[in-house]
């Protein structure tokens, strides 16, 4: 399924049936026709959050099932990213299958080294000319500054610290950060494994906090596209321009 598709969807799902009946058990019966009771696993996984093990955890992850064959990002979020990239050395953090690394690397051929992380690399696919890595995104191995572009979508809802991935993820960029999370608001029962949940754009810049002076945060269908410039390149051309 495409994720115009699964935006169209959710539009119903969270904006049109109103929070009692999406909360109710009647909602419940209808979902377990579609997803039987992982419907009802998801819910527990989100009521047990500060509680669950790191084992817990990945055996979720690892039984979930897929709902975008290639990627969670929209085609209109894609090329966003690819004409957003800039430098020569750029890190998915988050790139399950690496299909997004892979598209950039086809139409940027003036990026030279990608790297992908996430806490499971299995589903990565052996792609040559892409590194990938096993991490997790709130302790990365990677110094200071070390990537040009570093891209981290449809990640940051499903993190219960999510202010300690944000800061590693800054921690970790040199010229540009680009976030995508889906716009959505919460319900007792969902069909994903979400933590956070940002139904404004302002929700999210509160979860960014600080915001730099230089960003740039878009509604793009259902998800909001967050870009900001690093603190140290934005002082930097600051001074270049009081110069």
């Amino acid at each position: 399924m495409r994720r115009e598709t699964t935006n169209k969807l959710r539009y119903i799902l969270e904006d049109v049936l109103p929070p009692v009946i999406r909360d109710s058990r009647a909602f419940l019966t209808v979902a377990k026709l579609a997803w039987g009771d992982h419907i009802s696993n998801l819910a527990k996984f989100r009521a047990r959050a500060p509680f669950l093990t790191d084992e817990e955890y990945e055996s979720l992850y690892r039984h979930h099932p897929r709902v975008h064959a290639h990627t969670d990002n929209s085609n209109a979020c894609v090329e966003r990213i690819i004409a957003d990239a800039v430098g020569d050395n750029i890190c998915d953090v988050g790139c399950g299958t690496g299909y997004l690394l892979n598209v950039i690397r086809l139409k940027r051929p003036d990026i030279k080294h990608f790297t992908g992380v996430d806490f499971v690399i299995e589903d990565a696919k052996g792609i040559e000319g892409i590194e990938y890595i096993a991490a997790k995104v709130e302790n990365l191995p990677f110094p200071d500054q070390h990537f040009d572009t570093v891209i981290c979508t449809h990640v940051i809802e499903h993190i219960l610290d999510y202010r300690a991935a944000i800061a590693e993820l800054r921690r970790i960029t040199k010229q540009k950060l680009i976030i995508v999370v889906p716009r959505e608001r919460e319900y007792r029962y969902s069909f994903n494994p979400h933590f956070n949940f940002f139904p404004y754009m302002h929700s999210f810049l509160r979860a960014v906090h600080p915001v730099p002076e230089r960003h740039l945060c878009a509604d793009i269908g259902r998800d909001i596209y967050y870009s900001e410039i690093a603190t140290l390149c934005d002082g930097a051309a600051k001074a270049i321009a009081a110069a």
